[in-house]
């Protein structure tokens, strides 16, 4: 095979206007004394910068650049390539995706090195492009004592901890943090829980919408946990007496994920908590979220309504921000401006005009909407109705011929419109306004793997509602606990849905200031199926348990 033939650095520093002949001749000269690279004499002159070379490796080859500084590597990948190997030659593994390893090398035009790896590793390998500094970091916090969490704490020097905020940025430390967003990550958790109690740091994961306990931290580490969680998210580490918020945007593995940091000071410390936004684990598409053919049939309906509210409501994680992204995603035509307001942006679609809440500056839910008003918009997205003001304009918009879909934080469909008339919209407003309400909530799916079938008593059935499906050879389906479950007999979550479209009737009983009881009794004589409906028929199919319905449609139910 024949060698393919590269512009040398020189060549492309000149072509980039870095460096001029005369400074190229005096490197060449040098390398012949030195034996040195042309790229580290010219740094070392101080004719260009590390970054300039690096353009010019990135460009010779057609390498990309890695940035290992908001970067988090799976621990087992360090297994692939021996510590020793690593530091001689400056290199790092990043992420393995099926037989393809990316490394992050100082010098990845190192043909014969690359060549090493994949024999060491039996792999096909990428190389990509590092600042040597960053690698050297990067081993220094992934290499030596980074199996377990135990090892990792038992290796930290004791006698520093009065130091927390020095120590939040040592390798042991950062350690344990990356440790923790790794296994949060890979649990596919929503949240990350960082509670000092009076004798422990407490460490806790929201997954499938409950939280976990998970190893404890001793209560030494808590001042150089904290201070690190605060030093990523760009927050003060010196002010521990009031609230803050800040954002880490990380790379793990080959996904970009986004936390939100909140901070809150208690008796025992900050207590600290994540938001985490995989993007990558957002699916859309409203045939994807389990919405029964009959509601799914009436969400459509509305969508492509011309003008009006629709209002998505349910308690904070149950999916709401992605229905209404699924939405967006059927209603984004090249015919139609679609503009948005979020707090904050959680998913970006080409062509629609997203814009992501700033308190800070007066861009509000409300100052962004009027704004909109004069943007010539056909459909509008508010990501939460919070105030009279926003309800006010949002109302406004819809009734001047702008279709506009929001949030709202309601237990049931029928008490969206007594939560607007309390926030002091008039009820002929409401009435006039609103197209339909839909509720929403995730409900646990019982784990594939590890699930049995079971025939409920008929006790259970009377409990749960199923009293007609007594003598009916009925079975239900339940986790007995595996490894892919975390024992927890659940893995994964499905969307019930609840839809209220408004009838004249509806309409009717609004324009009264009628109770959300009689809207509710209203619109179940004329067909809705409610939460607990949509939670049945999902046991019925084997697809979740009595236990979930009932913890799930409880609330929603009273």
């Amino acid at each position: 095979m024949a060698e393919i033939s590269y512009k040398k650095i020189g060549e492309i520093l000149i072509e980039q206007g870095f460096i001029s002949m005369e400074q190229l001749r005096e490197a060449l000269e040098e390398q012949k004394l030195t034996g040195e690279k042309v790229g580290e004499i010219l740094v070392k002159k101080g004719v260009v910068g590390q970054e300039e070379i690096e353009l010019a490796l990135s460009k010779q080859k057609g390498i990309a650049r890695f940035d290992l500084s908001n970067y988090i590597i799976e621990p087992s990948l360090f297994k692939l390539i021996p510590e020793d190997f690593a530091r001689k030659y400056k290199l790092l593994p990043v992420f393995l995706i099926e037989n393809t390893l990316t490394v992050a090398m100082a010098d990845p035009t190192n043909v014969f090195i690359i060549d090493e790896l994949q024999r060491l590793t039996k792999l096909m390998v990428e190389p990509v492009l590092a600042q040597e500094l960053e690698i050297k970091k990067s081993q220094d916090q992934y290499y030596g004592g980074s199996g377990t969490l135990l090892e990792i704490v038992a290796s930290i020097d004791r006698s520093k901890l009065s130091e927390g905020e020095k120590l939040g940025e040592e390798a042991p430390i950062i350690k344990i943090v990356n440790y923790l967003i790794m296994q949060a990550v890979q649990l596919k958790a929503s949240d990350i829980h960082i509670e000092p109690e009076e004798k422990t740091l407490n460490i806790r994961y929201r997954v499938d919408g409950l939280l976990r306990r998970q190893s404890p931290l001793p209560k030494d580490l808590s001042g150089a946990v904290i201070s690190r969680f605060k030093i990523m998210s760009g927050l003060d580490i010196s002010e521990k007496r009031l609230p803050q918020d800040g954002r880490i945007i990380m790379k793990i593995g080959n996904k970009d994920i986004d936390f939100r940091v909140s901070t809150c000071p208690t008796i025992h410390g900050e207590n600290v908590v994540l938001r985490i936004l995989d993007k990558s684990g957002v699916v859309l598409g409203l045939e994807t979220l389990g919405f029964p053919a009959k509601e799914l049939g009436m969400f459509q309906e509305m969508i492509h309504s011309p003008y009006g509210i629709i209002l998505v409501t349910g308690p904070t994680g149950s999916g709401k921000t992605t229905t209404l992204y699924s939405a967006l995603q059927i209603l984004n035509k090249e015919t139609v401006n679609i503009m948005t307001v979020e707090d904050p942006v959680e998913y970006q679609f080409p062509g629609i005009r997203q814009v992501p809440v700033n308190v800070k500056t007066g861009l509000t839910f409300a100052a962004a909407l009027r704004s909109f008003l004069r943007q010539d918009p056909n459909i509008i997205m508010l990501g939460e109705i919070r105030d009279h003001e926003t309800a006010e304009i949002a109302i406004q918009a819809a009734l001047t011929g702008h279709l506009v879909l929001s949030t709202l934080h309601t237990n049931d469909s029928s008490s969206a419109f007594s939560r607007l008339i309390d926030m002091g919209i008039e009820p002929f407003l409401v009435s006039s306004s609103i197209l339909g309400v839909m509720a929403q909530r995730l409900i646990r799916r019982v784990c594939e793997r590890c699930k049995e079938s079971y025939a409920p008593s008929e006790e259970a059935l009377r409990n749960i509602g199923l009293a007609d499906k007594i003598g009916q050879n009925i079975t239900f389906n339940k986790g007995i606990g595996c490894k892919l479950c975390n024992s927890s007999g659940y893995k994964g979550r499905l969307g019930i849905y609840e839809i209220l479209k408004v009838s004249p009737k509806v309409q009717e009983t609004v324009l009264k200031r009628s109770s959300a009881d009689d809207i509710r009794a209203i619109a179940i004589k004329e067909g809705l199926s409610t939460l607990r409906d949509a939670a049945l028929q999902k046991l019925l199919a084997g697809l979740t348990t009595p236990e979930e319905v009932m913890r799930v449609t409880l609330e929603a139910s009273e």
